[in-house]
């Protein structure tokens, strides 16, 4: 069992120092999970980190999922096969760049409900969710034979909130349903008293500044163990932005500076993975910034978990302060060779909803929550009776918008815009006014978390509300297309074709000529991509792909002029 003894973590008894890197299981295929295990435990690591996101197993409310990437009891099972100690984040809100901060969409269907405090709304549908997780984790933690040894209570709380009512509570559902290993809080070295307890473990989350750090949380908690729960050895990127990346030497210099203190710590990334489907998060400080497919984070693996430099560079470090075990050889990855695939058929979407949207109608514009969607797209639909130029006020879109009358597209709007009032002309007596909505990502940080999408609130047009509107909420779990009904060029369009495959491997599918959408392989939903960067290839993993006849799709959102895509063998993240 891990305890606390003074300043030092003891590990059954004996002094044990937390050599931890961060990979988390929902943004890797099944299938890759021991490969990167084994590269973690080659590099000198004896322990890996996982946060559990709640959106991800329970999508919708009482609807729980723990199959494929979600199988969380498998992803240990194979980290325990391998030797590794565990470390569990399954605190309601994770963070991590992650759609908001793992939070499930469908909370924010209640307006009145706080988030992240002791609102006893809050609370039950914490305890609903942690009475199918926790179960689930109990058989593998350390007092039970197995290797998960601590947990944590929440995350960064500090940085959000002062309710320790809400952390005495989380920490006592813990103990109800049979947790019984070391728990702890993380937190910025700023921020380490409104997110701790007094007697829970406190760690630090930094990637600088050793000493600066660690004199924090002396003067908090003296003689505590000094553990890094987050070393930022790299950082996310967002569109639009240059992609970050950290010099090796200077990331490896830290962790001896933390190592010669007696420090532990733990790899924030190890590997990052990628933001499949929707799950990218966003920031929103200055303006708001969604997060990128790509979850890379110049890690010690990239994205498809080639060893870098950087994965050097911390294995010499470690070699100085312990013994590193005969490294394990982990499968051979394949990358497919470069090749071109046609896209032969498409659609447009409006005239494919019958197949992929669902049907509303509501006096006023309904939000995507309230429609009970967490992701995607909505088209609103309404009637403007008047022939004249009008007013529009944009502030309640979420957050990228296409704006179309009688069928003809006029204008984009972003959340980012500053111009929020723009001019509409309505050409006829009776007009349709049509509104194509993406959501981009929830926010996952700070004050801005309650971030619901679509229409917020009624728009207010040329002075006054504009009631009874239809919406068609697209959601996109399962892309069925109409191809026969294909009457216009209009955009978005659908596109698809098949390309066969004798035998499967990594690629990376290079969106050239392309502007704005997702990509769909068998059904399997890639990410986003977007012609502002950094990010200009998707990376396809060989799990996603078959043995004979495959079915790429991509909804392209703006208008290209391509009928083909391009596999590379080559990431280019900008």
């Amino acid at each position: 069992m891990l305890t606390v003894k003074d300043d030092q973590f003891m590990l059954n008894g004996q002094p044990f120092q937390i050599l931890s890197g961060s990979i988390h299981y929902f943004r890797v295929p099944q299938e890759y999970w021991e490969d990167r295990l084994i590269k973690l435990k080659n590099c000198g690591f004896n322990t890996v980190e996982t946060y559990i996101p709640w959106n991800f197993h329970e999508p919708k409310k009482g609807q729980f999922h723990f199959e494929g990437m979600a199988d969380i009891e498998q992803f240990i099972a194979t980290a325990e096969s391998l030797g590794l100690y565990i470390i569990l984040r399954p605190a309601p809100y994770i963070c991590a760049e992650w759609e908001f901060g793992g939070l499930p969409a469908w909370l924010l269907k209640d307006r009145n409900m706080a988030l992240r405090c002791a609102d006893p709304n809050f609370l039950k549908h914490i305890e609903d969710y942690y009475d199918v997780l926790l179960p689930k984790l109990v058989p593998h933690l350390i007092t039970n034979g197995g290797n998960v040894f601590a947990l944590q209570i929440e995350n960064e709380y500090g940085a959000y909130g002062n309710d320790k009512q809400y952390l005495e509570r989380t920490r006592e559902i813990y103990k109800e349903k049979g947790i019984d290993v070391l728990l702890f809080t993380s937190d910025g070295p700023d921020m380490i008293e409104d997110g701790s307890l007094p007697d829970v473990l406190t760690t630090l989350n930094f990637g600088s500044r050793v000493e600066d750090s660690y004199a924090m949380l002396d003067a908090y908690k003296p003689n505590s163990p000094k553990l890094c729960a987050e070393f930022w050895i790299g950082w996310f990127d967002s569109w639009g932005k240059e992609h970050h990346t950290r010099d090796p030497k200077d990331a490896a210099a830290t962790l001896r500076a933390m190592l010669e203190k007696g420090g532990s710590v733990n790899f924030y990334m190890f590997h990052g993975g990628t933001n499949f489907a929707f799950y990218n998060g966003a920031n929103q400080y200055e303006t708001y910034d969604p997060t990128i497919t790509s979850y890379d984070y110049d890690s010690l693996l990239t994205e498809s978990s080639e060893i870098t430099e950087k994965y050097r560079e911390v294995q010499k470090v470690l070699k100085e302060f312990v013994t590193i075990p005969e490294p394990v050889e982990p499968p051979t990855i394949p990358i497919l060779p470069e090749q071109k695939v046609q896209l032969d058929r498409s659609v447009s979407l409006f005239d494919t909803l019958t197949t992929i949207a669902n049907h509303h109608k509501h006096v006023v514009p309904m939000s995507m929550e309230e429609m009970d969607q967490a992701y995607g797209y909505v088209l609103y639909r309404t009637t403007i009776d008047r022939k004249a130029d009008m007013v529009m006020d944009t502030s309640m879109i979420r957050d990228r918008a296409f704006l179309y009358i009688n069928g003809e597209y006029v204008q984009t709007v972003y959340r980012n815009d500053e111009k929020k009032e723009i001019t509409l002309s309505f050409p006829e007596e009776i007009n349709m006014l049509e509104i194509f909505v993406e959501n981009m990502g929830r926010v996952n940080y700070g004050k801005h978390l309650r971030d619901r999408k679509g229409i917020i609130e009624n728009l207010w047009i040329d002075n006054q509300y504009m009631f009874h509107w239809e919406m068609f909420s697209i959601e996109l779990d399962e892309v069925v297309l109409d191809f026969s009904r294909a009457t216009t060029e209009r955009f978005p369009q659908f596109y698809e074709g098949t390309f066969e495959l004798t035998e499967t491997g990594d690629t990376f599918i290079n969106m050239e000529g392309w502007k704005k959408g997702n990509v769909f392989i068998n059904g399997f939903n890639l990410g986003r991509y977007w012609e502002i960067g950094p990010q200009k290839t998707l990376y396809l993993p060989a799990p996603f792909l078959n043995v004979g006849e495959n079915t790429i799709q991509i909804l392209e959102l703006e208008g290209t002029k391509q009928q083909e895509v391009h596999f590379a063998n080559k990431p280019d993240l900008g």
